[in-house]
């Protein structure tokens, strides 16, 4: 009777975090989407660019697979636990159970995947269980340091928690930490997007200038982040058995066999 009454709990958890993904692809379409996911995507192509394989899986479903298009990787699967006609996904799945063999990966993306789910840590636990050696992990996330990170605060504290707000942002130290146990090596991280989450895209067009403010003073606050790891290959070291001297009988070594008969017939 428990195990059924916390299976019922985890499902409407689960239909809770579908809710605030299908509302975030909503958000997503909005001009402050637009804005957000046009950097995201030139962000994405920078980093993708320089990373080869042959398998590569976007666990988390945006606007479309749109984010693996500067990929150089032939196979490309969108997984997404969300079901719907209208929603280009090939497999669905959730992001803590991946149904994939482990070691097979070259590439995964979590675009925004970590803020909305109840447990990030788990996830990481399975990106790191089906990616190959040397196999890379791409996070796109929310500042939580950030003017960004202030509003999404603000918003919690007046119970307006509408995505993208509702999320927990994870800051870029806390995953780095969890990506450093499971044995990752960050290769890139970068923030972006400085301005304020205005919606007005006047307003927005006349504070571009803070772009390039924050590129150069500014480097650590920006509203989201990209961050690129690396599995590290774990190399076993044989440890040979100490090498022990033969007791010499004259010129010949003495076989151990006969060094016992002569303590048995000593006692």
């Amino acid at each position: 009777m428990k195990s059924s009454t916390k299976h019922q709990d985890n499902a409407l958890k689960r239909v809770e975090i579908n809710e605030i993904r299908q509302t975030l692809r909503r958000w997503y379409k909005s001009s402050l989407g637009r804005s957000l996911l046009m950097q995201e995507s030139e962000q994405l192509d920078a980093v993708l660019n320089t990373l080869f394989g042959y398998h590569a899986v976007q666990v988390g479903f945006l606007v479309g697979n749109d984010l693996l298009a500067s990929s150089r990787i032939p196979h490309q699967i969108v997984m997404d636990p969300a079901r719907g006609d209208d929603l280009p996904i090939h497999l669905f799945a959730y992001p803590d159970a991946l149904p994939i063999q482990s070691d097979m990966i070259d590439l995964v993306i979590l675009p925004h995947t970590l803020e909305f789910e109840r447990t990030p840590h788990e996830i990481l636990r399975e990106v790191d269980r089906v990616l190959i050696p040397e196999g890379h992990v791409v996070v796109l996330g929310f500042n939580p340091w950030s003017v960004w990170g202030m509003v999404g605060w603000f918003r919690k504290k007046m119970k307006k928690t509408m995505p993208p707000w509702c999320g927990c942002f994870l800051s870029l130290p806390r995953i780095k930490d969890w990506l450093a146990l499971l044995g990752f090596d960050i290769v890139h991280e970068q923030t972006f997007f400085f301005r304020p989450p205005v919606k007005q895209v006047r307003i927005m067009k006349r504070l571009s200038f803070l772009e390039r403010l924050g590129q150069r003073y500014w480097k650590g606050v920006g509203g989201a982040y990209v961050l690129v790891a690396r599995k590290r290959v774990t190399t076993l070291t044989p440890i040979k058995p100490p090498w022990r001297p033969s007791r010499l009988v004259g010129k010949w070594a003495e076989p151990a066999a006969r060094i016992n008969s002569k303590k048995e017939s000593d006692v």
